[in-house]
């Protein structure tokens, strides 16, 4: 197996608590139905996992916010592998708190349920894209996991820390038009994930519509022909995109 085939179990636990998990800030914000599910219930479940990420998903006033760190969850959930961390979120390894027992119908019943939501956001058939309220909403939260990911594969992934090794600190703006944005925060060669684009950037990258953002996410057209037709706009420090395209691009090996 190459390198650039490569992935690994650490950094897919990484993209899958604060891409896949951390996901659910966006369920939350954009779909009514995650928010009926929580209705004016409130909870923090915390991963902890041995070698590898740990953090809290704290649910409140139909919200998902996530925060590094298990120091103040209600329920703590520790995992001795980011493999069996993998697993849960993969359905075939069952969790077993050490705090919080009390919460179990919590983690049982929403957080069950919205998770199950997330999974056909992230995953949605054909004709469910169809309607374009769904495509609007499933392409934000597609957009928030792929970026949150993009991060982590640059921070932990050896191919990925490659490309990172020559990204100069700054910010690096990204966008959908007319939908949503967020930001990568470069320093010292490693990215941060920020739902808020700082006032200041260095670079950035622009997909023109939802269309386009979303054929480029299933893979269905090539970035740098969609730059060729001005689909997707780029500017400032074009290094900077060159190496987050290069991490981008690593993302549906994990995703796949």
């Amino acid at each position: 197996m190459s390198d650039m085939k490569y992935t690994d179990a650490v950094t897919m636990a990484y993209i899958n608590l604060y891409g896949v998990l951390g996901g659910l800030t966006a369920l939350c914000d954009v779909v009514p139905e995650a928010r009926k599910i929580l209705g004016k219930s409130a909870c923090s479940i915390g991963f902890d996992v041995k070698n590898g990420p740990a953090a809290t998903l704290t649910f409140v006033g139909g919200r998902c916010i996530f925060k590094e760190g298990v120091e103040n969850c209600a329920i703590k959930i520790p995992f001795s592998t980011c493999e069996k961390f993998n697993g849960m979120v993969d359905g075939t390894v069952t969790p077993i708190p050490t705090r919080g027992m009390t919460k179990l119908p919590f983690l049982l019943g929403k957080f069950k349920k919205l998770t199950a939501l997330l999974e056909q956001y992230l995953r949605p058939t054909p004709d469910m894209l169809e309607d374009e309220t769904f495509l609007k909403q499933s392409t934000a939260i597609m957009f928030r996991v792929i970026v949150s990911s993009v991060a982590q594969i640059a921070n932990h992934d050896k191919v990925g820390r490659a490309s990172a090794s020559y990204i100069v600190d700054g910010a690096i703006k990204l966008e959908i038009g007319g939908l949503t944005s967020a930001a990568l925060i470069a320093k010292d060669h490693m990215l941060t994930f920020s739902p808020k684009v700082p006032k200041t950037f260095l670079s950035c990258m622009q997909f023109a519509d939802v269309k386009t953002a979303r054929d480029l996410f299933d893979g269905k057209i090539n970035s740098v022909a969609a730059v060729g037709l001005g689909d997707v706009k780029i500017g400032g420090m074009i290094s900077q995109i060159d190496n987050v395209n290069r991490i981008l691009s690593r993302v549906e090996l994990y995703l796949k």
